[in-house]
């Protein structure tokens, strides 16, 4: 019986290494396509999202997507955020229709809404307006409505995740560590994993979805998870610190 391939773009980052080793462990057949080579995953493409050439590579044969490669916060609009999160979005975006892709998941950020995380109402659905940080959020503005189209014009299935914080270095831990609102938006690199094989085993009715994704809050619920529950089955098991570990033993 065929396994449909996914694809994982951003495959070797901190997030990547999760959502790997979580499909690979339920029997799910995964490429990676990072610019550099992915821990425990021979079948990977290099490049850049920036090159069409190497994003088509990868996408050949691919039956869902789960898009991670990003610049992964605030930096110059001009020199990364333009190339890797816009430029290279259109790239992945366009291969993947051409390529058939049927379901697509996008990496999007908490961050989308910065301001009423930190002054509430809480928990923040998905449904209220948008409070964007600053001009990475802007780009996760732009993915979701794309995403939103995609889903209408072409009849593909879209997945946007809101992502709570997974920290990627030591240094960032530590600043979760000290901030309470961190910790109640905390993604553990399990609940990660466990998150986006969720997104991929979804039912294929299906057909849009916005969703909020974090592990479980540390004392305030800032996140509302519903759509995430409901729609895809998701279930945080971890709290913070758990998973923490993992970070500062792989940085």
């Amino acid at each position: 019986m065929h396994s449909p391939l996914v694809l994982v773009t951003g495959s070797s980052g901190r997030i990547g290494r999760a959502v790997v080793a979580e499909l690979l462990r339920r029997g799910h057949p995964v490429r990676g396509f990072d610019r550099v080579p992915s821990p425990d995953l021979p079948r990977t493409v290099l490049g850049s999202v920036t090159d069409r050439a190497a994003v088509d590579q990868a996408m050949s044969g691919v039956d869902s997507l789960i898009h991670l490669a990003a610049t992964p916060d605030d930096a110059d609009f001009l020199t990364e955020l333009l190339p890797n999160n816009l430029t290279g979005f259109y790239h992945v975006m366009e291969s993947a229709r051409l390529a058939g892709v049927r379901r697509i998941v996008l990496a999007s950020s908490g961050q989308v809404n910065w301001w009423q995380q930190h002054s509430g109402p809480h928990p923040v659905r998905v449904d209220q307006p948008v409070s964007p940080r600053s001009w990475y959020a802007a780009t996760k503005m732009f993915m979701e409505s794309i995403g939103y189209s995609f889903t209408v014009a072409h009849n593909i299935s879209v997945i946007v995740a809101r992502l709570g914080w997974c920290p990627r270095t030591p240094e960032q831990a530590d600043e979760i560590a000290g901030a309470d609102w961190a910790r109640d938006v905390y993604f553990s690199p399990g609940d990660a994993g466990r998150f986006f094989a969720c997104c991929i085993e979804a039912p294929a009715a299906v057909r849009h979805a916005l969703v909020n994704a974090s592990s479980r809050p540390f004392h305030t619920a800032r996140l509302d998870l519903t759509e995430a529950r409901e729609l895809l089955g998701f279930e945080p098991q971890d709290t913070w610190p758990t998973g923490i570990e993992i970070v500062r033993a792989t940085a």
